[in-house]
């Protein structure tokens, strides 16, 4: 299996700890590795015997800097994007690598920020989709789901298992982040599942999907490398989920438990550590809360205190402080839009 890591993306929705220089791929949220690391890690247990990190000329030196450092950059390489056009761009030039010379080969494309607990189940999930792809499937990963959760895509799966494959279904649909109530109804009938944005196919399948949903990526994939790269500029700015995905009759599923988080904005981040008796989540070592429920606070260096606030969320920084609703979490996005409209590029 080769892996494609996608490692360009810049986290906004965890400012002010992701920044530009140092987005959410990069960072050490959960212990002493960063997560593009960790993502690194599980995908050689998976049995990647090549990895391509695709990310941005910004971020090229941290991560090579981090590729450097580990124990299989044999296998691990590294290329960057000319400029930001979306997931199905960037897949494109991973294809532009690997084909023709490795058409047979599976490819698998995972995003460079996501937190998985159980890396054997991960694993073997991941053996059923490169089983899948052998048989000229696409497959997708979808997350079983707990709970309502409209922070995610969901995939509608067939209420029967392919012939010969072990858990792929097809794909009936994929649907947008829903409202809450839609969300409910998803998670009852146990056939919508989340979508993990994770993908599985022969680069050679690929390439025809690209060739006849995505005419005028296929266009330049079909020069070559260095051509690509050159036009790059000119490639529509669109995803894999919209450009292929959702079109192809190729699509399948394979549902996996894996303790999954894409940890897209901070309360699903604190959703892995701990909580006191009145919901306040620690995220550091040094945090008191008097008389205060239900808040969230990131601490590094500075001691925070609390002190008869609810619903609240603190991230601290060397340079920002952060503070907000724990409802507006899902809207740090804009908030940084708005920063950028301000030209306060010093805080980005």
């Amino acid at each position: 299996m080769i892996a494609v890591v996608l490692a360009g993306g810049r986290g906004v929705r965890l400012w002010p700890e992701s920044r530009y220089k140092q987005p959410k791929q990069l960072c050490k949220f959960i212990n002493s590795k960063s997560m593009l690391d960790e993502t690194l890690d599980r995908l050689v247990a998976a049995g990647a015997n090549q990895i391509l990190i695709i990310t941005n000329d910004g971020l090229f030196s941290d991560i090579k800097e981090i590729v450097d450092h580990r124990d299989d950059t044999d296998i691990i390489e590294i290329l960057s994007e000319p400029e930001g056009r979306n997931t199905a761009p960037a897949v494109g030039l991973s294809l532009t690598r690997f084909y023709p010379a490795q058409q047979d080969e599976v490819l698998a494309i995972f995003p460079a920020d996501h937190h998985i607990l159980d890396i054997p189940s991960f694993c073997l999930t991941m053996e059923k989709a490169v089983k899948a792809a052998e048989r000229n499937h696409i497959v997708t990963i979808g997350i079983e789901p707990d709970h309502a959760e409209t922070g995610y895509g969901y995939i509608e799966k067939s209420g029967q298992e392919i012939n010969d494959l072990e858990e792929v279904f097809n794909v009936l649909s994929f649907r947008e982040k829903p409202d809450l109530e839609t969300a409910g109804m998803y998670l009852d009938t146990g056939r919508y599942l989340w979508n993990s944005g994770i993908y599985v196919g022969k680069v050679k399948i690929l390439m025809e999907e690209f060739s006849k949903y995505l005419p005028e990526i296929y266009t330049y994939l079909q020069s070559g490398h260095e051509h690509y790269l050159q036009n790059y500029s000119v490639l529509p700015n669109i995803s894999l989920d919209y450009g292929i995905a959702e079109k192809s009759n190729r699509i399948t599923v394979v549902p996996g438990s894996f303790g999954w988080s894409d940890i897209g904005n901070w309360n699903a981040l604190a959703e892995l550590f701990p909580y006191d008796q009145q919901q306040n989540y620690l995220l550091g070592k040094d945090i008191l809360f008097v008389e205060s429920k239900n808040c969230l606070v990131k601490q590094n260096t500075k001691t925070v205190v609390l002190f008869g606030v609810e619903d609240l969320m603190v991230v601290e920084t060397d340079d920002v402080i952060l503070v907000a609703e724990r409802q507006r979490c899902q809207d740090i996005s804009q908030l940084v839009k708005q920063i950028e409209t301000l030209e306060r590029h010093d805080l980005l």
